[in-house]
C-alpha cells in the first residue's frame, strides 16, 4: 500500500518480494535489517501491517532507511546542537557581564556612601538604579542620609542654643556678683535687685536643664508616664495659682473660665503640668505689659480642651505648622521669639501626643496667639 523507498514507485504494479510479508499476517510489526560484509546494519526496513474492517491484513507500509543517512543525520544534528549549547553559553556569559556590571556599580556606590557616613563624611542621595533589591536598599540609604542630616542640623541647633542660653545666663550672674563685690551689697536696694536678678537666672537656668533631660527622654523613649483619673478643676485651681502671680507680677491681666461639671480625664498629672505650664510660661514672656493671659477650658463627653490664649505679637501663619519643631523659634520682623531653648512646644506636645491628646494653635499676627491641649475623656 506504501513505501518509503522511492525505488518501489517505479515497481508500481509488480510483485514486491519481501522477507517478513508472511509474518504481517498476525498483525505484527516486522524489522529486517540488511548487512554489509562488515556486519554492519546499512538499511533498515520496517513493514507495518494495514488492518482492514475484519481485523485482516489488507496490506503494509514499508518504511526503509539506509544508516548511513541515519548516522549522517545524527552527525549533523551533533553539530546544530553543540552549536546551540556553544551560542547559548556565549550569551549567558554576556548576560551574566551585563547584570553583573548593573549590580556592581550601584552597590559599589551603595558601599562607598555608607563608608562615608561611618567616617562622620556628608553623604549625597543615591540616584535610586538598577534591579528592584538594589533600588530597597539605595532608598533605605537615602532615608537614613535624611535623618542624620536633619539630626545633623538639630545638633548644631542645641550647640548654637546652649552657647547662647549659658552665655547670657552666665554673663548675667557674673555682672550682678561684680556688683556685689565692688560694695552693692552696701546698698540694701541694690542688693536686693541684684538677688533677684541672680536668682531668676538661676530658675532659667533651671528650665534649660529640665528641658533637656526631657528632651533626653523622650528621644531615648524613656517618657514614662503614670497616669491616673484626674479631676480637671480640682486640679487646675492648684496648677495656675503659680502662674497668675507670675503673670501679676509683669502687669499682665490675667483671667480664668473653669466651669464646674468637668469629666474626669485618664493621665498623667505631672506631665500634663509641665506641658501646660509650657504653654503659659510662652504666653506669660511674649505678652507685654498691661497685655492679657486667659485659660479657659471646655469638656464634653468625649474630650477635654484646655486653652491658653495672650494678646501677645502673635505667630505668622507660615510659621505656626513648625513652632513645634525642636530648636525652631518663630520669627517677628527680623528679631526671633525671644529667650530660650526652642524647645518648650516641641516637649509639651510630645507629652499630650503620648496621653492620646493633641496640641492646636491658631493665631494672628498683632492679635495674640491661642494654644490648645485636647485630651480624651476617661472611659465611664
Amino acid at each position: 500500500m506504501g513505501s518509503s523507498d522511492p525505488t518501489d514507485a517505479e515497481r508500481f504494479g509488480q510483485s514486491i518480494e519481501l522477507m517478513g510479508l508472511d509474518s504481517l499476517s498476525s498483525g505484527r510489526i516486522h524489522v529486517n535489517l540488511d548487512y554489509s560484509a562488515h556486519l554492519h546494519a546499512d538499511i533498515v526496513d520496517v513493514l507495518i501491517p494495514v488492518m482492514g474492517p475484519d481485523q485482516t491484513v489488507v496490506g503494509a507500509f514499508r518504511l526503509s532507511r539506509s544508516l548511513s543517512d541515519v548516522s549522517e543525520r545524527f552527525v549533523h544534528l551533533r553539530y546544530i546542537i553543540t552549536g546551540v549549547l556553544a551560542g547559548g553559553l556565549l550569551l549567558t556569559i554576556l548576560l551574566g557581564l551585563v547584570l553583573s556590571l548593573n549590580i556592581e556599580r550601584p552597590l559599589r556606590k551603595l558601599v562607598e556612601t555608607v563608608q562615608r557616613l561611618a567616617y562622620g563624611e556628608e553623604g549625597g542621595l543615591l540616584v535610586e538604579q538598577g534591579p528592584d533589591e538594589i533600588r530597597i536598599l539605595q532608598r533605605a540609604v537615602n532615608q537614613l542620609i535624611a535623618r542624620l542630616n536633619d539630626l545633623e542640623q538639630l545638633r548644631q541647633r542645641l550647640i548654637s542654643n546652649l552657647v547662647h542660653e549659658l552665655g547670657r545666663s552666665l554673663g548675667a550672674l557674673r555682672a550682678a556678683i561684680q556688683a556685689l563685690l565692688r560694695g552693692g551689697s552696701k546698698d540694701p536696694h541694690l542688693e536686693h535687685d541684684l538677688v533677684a536678678g541672680m536668682d531668676e537666672e538661676t530658675k532659667q537656668l533651671r528650665r534649660l536643664l529640665d528641658d533637656l533631660a526631657n528632651l533626653q527622654d523622650v528621644i531615648s523613649g524613656n517618657l514614662e508616664l503614670n497616669r491616673f483619673p484626674l479631676d480637671v478643676r480640682k486640679w487646675l485651681l492648684f496648677a495656675l495659682r503659680p502662674w497668675e502671680m507670675m503673670a501679676r507680677e509683669k502687669g499682665l491681666h490675667w483671667s480664668e473660665n473653669i466651669p464646674a461639671d468637668l469629666p474626669p480625664i485618664q493621665v498623667d498629672s505631672a506631665r500634663l503640668d509641665q506641658a501646660l505650664g509650657n504653654l503659659i510660661s510662652n504666653a506669660i514672656k511674649f505678652t507685654p505689659t498691661a497685655g492679657n493671659v486667659s485659660i479657659s477650658v471646655d469638656g464634653d463627653t468625649q474630650q477635654i480642651s484646655i486653652r491658653v490664649q495672650d494678646s501677645g505679637p502673635g505667630i505668622p501663619l507660615e510659621e505656626q505648622e513648625r513652632v513645634f519643631i525642636p530648636f525652631y523659634q518663630v520669627s517677628c520682623g527680623n528679631q526671633t521669639s525671644g529667650h530660650g531653648m526652642g524647645l518648650g512646644l516641641s516637649i509639651a506636645q510630645e507629652l499630650i501626643v503620648r496621653q492620646g491628646g493633641r496640641i492646636l494653635v491658631d493665631s494672628e499676627v498683632g492679635k495674640g496667639s491661642s494654644f490648645t491641649i485636647v485630651l480624651p475623656v476617661s472611659p465611664p
